[in-house]
């Protein structure tokens, strides 16, 4: 099987940007990807398109990449939608890096593109409550506007766990949000960059005892693409290509399981890394202690130790492993079906040494895990994605 290379990546400014539509932001992300990768369109073979909320944000229910594609010279193209809620960017990526593998295709896109906001509010939330189990919830009341994510709901229960079984507080919180919020400060492309200080998390209204505003990802726009090729394809261009080492999915099962443990190993598996061995590491922080447990999960620390790392500065920049050097979810924001893209543009950025103030200092390997959904106390999926820098 052939080794899959990053070529090229492309984003936009992640932010509140009402008004300007998935098409405009998919072309932006695609176009930039394409330049910087020096690859015409006509050599793409399939585009995978990653997009969670249009059908009940915007009504465009199908043929979603199509239609955001359809005045672009890729219109010709093959597109496969995918939809896997939160995961949805990082599972287009992973179905384009095992297309590549295969030899089914020399250049593929993976993107990601979301719009959020609305002049109707509710109409985030209510889509955010089909990232669970509807079944279960019941559907939304007709009339009701909806004034908040029912993942925060999720998150505050797994919150107040953490506080109740280890000896955490609030502040363990809050000092998340102030370390991602500082790394997004010199993210021109974050959502939210102005500084915060502890007193300012703590102190800020509450959305769901005990995670305050500042603890939860906002309602972002954006688009992110990523340009992915064969070793062979890769050998016609003149730019610094990275190489995916592995890519994997898994399930979560319920109460006790953990996808973002299971996805982790799994990539440990295939690519013969382990948790020590990464220079940095984004992970899916959709509230700030969604980013603590992980560390756990993914193998940094015990169980229940990980506001010892936020607390000793571990993983700040300049600490032992940086974690969302972006600002990760809480502060470059979470375009649902953009968020696994950006993650791996993010580490693209930092192992070309393209991160300027928050670059990390020989950075040569990184990686990504992005969840998506929730079912009985867990995400519904999660992806984790191995890239490392190709010695020139």
């Amino acid at each position: 099987m052939t080794r899959v290379l990053i070529v090229g990546t492309g984003m936009t400014p992640f932010g509140n940007q009402r008004g300007v539509g998935t098409r405009r932001l998919a072309v932006a992300a695609v176009d930039e990807a394409l330049k910087d990768a020096g690859v015409p369109a006509e050599d793409v073979g399939r585009i995978f398109y990653g997009n969670a909320a249009a059908g009940v944000v915007s009504h465009q229910e199908m043929i979603r990449g199509q239609v955001a594609l359809r005045k672009h010279a890729l219109a010709c193209v093959p597109v496969f939608n995918v939809e896997n809620a939160c995961a949805s960017g990082s599972s287009a990526v992973n179905l384009a890096f095992d297309t590549i593998r295969a030899g089914a295709a020399d250049v593929v896109i993976a993107m990601g593109v979301e719009q959020l906001n609305h002049e109707d509010k509710s109409r985030a939330f209510n889509a955010l409550r089909g990232s669970t189990d509807i079944d279960e919830i019941g559907e939304g009341i007709p009339g009701q506007v909806a004034a908040n994510s029912v993942l925060m709901d999720y998150y505050a229960a797994v919150a107040q766990a953490y506080l109740d079984q280890y000896e955490a507080t609030p502040k363990d919180f809050a000092l998340v949000a102030v370390k991602n919020r500082r790394h997004a400060a010199d993210n021109p492309l974050a959502h939210l960059r102005t500084p915060q200080t502890v007193e300012d998390v703590l102190g800020s209204r509450m959305i769901s005892p005990p995670l305050t505003l500042p603890m939860c990802s906002p309602l972002t726009d954006g688009a992110a693409a990523l340009v992915l090729c064969s070793e062979a394809y890769a050998r016609k261009l003149n730019v610094p290509a990275l190489e995916i080492v592995a890519s994997q999915l898994a399930a979560g099962t319920g109460q006790n399981s953990s996808p973002v443990h299971d996805a982790a190993n799994a990539v440990y598996r295939a690519s013969g890394y382990g948790p020590t061995d990464f220079d940095l590491i984004e992970l899916h922080d959709a509230a700030a202690p969604a980013e603590l447990l992980q560390y756990a999960e993914i193998g940094l620390c015990e169980e229940g130790r990980g506001h010892h790392l936020v607390r000793n500065g571990d993983t700040t920049l300049g600490g032992r492993i940086p974690v969302n050097t972006s600002g990760g979810l809480l502060s470059r924001g979470h375009p649902l079906g953009a968020t696994g893209c950006a993650q791996l543009v993010e580490l693209c950025t930092q192992l070309r040494g393209r991160a300027d103030r928050r670059q990390v200092k020989n950075a040569r390997l990184a990686m990504a895990v992005n969840g998506g959904g929730w079912l009985d106390g867990t995400y519904a999926v999660a992806v984790a994605t191995i890239v490392r820098r190709i010695a020139s």
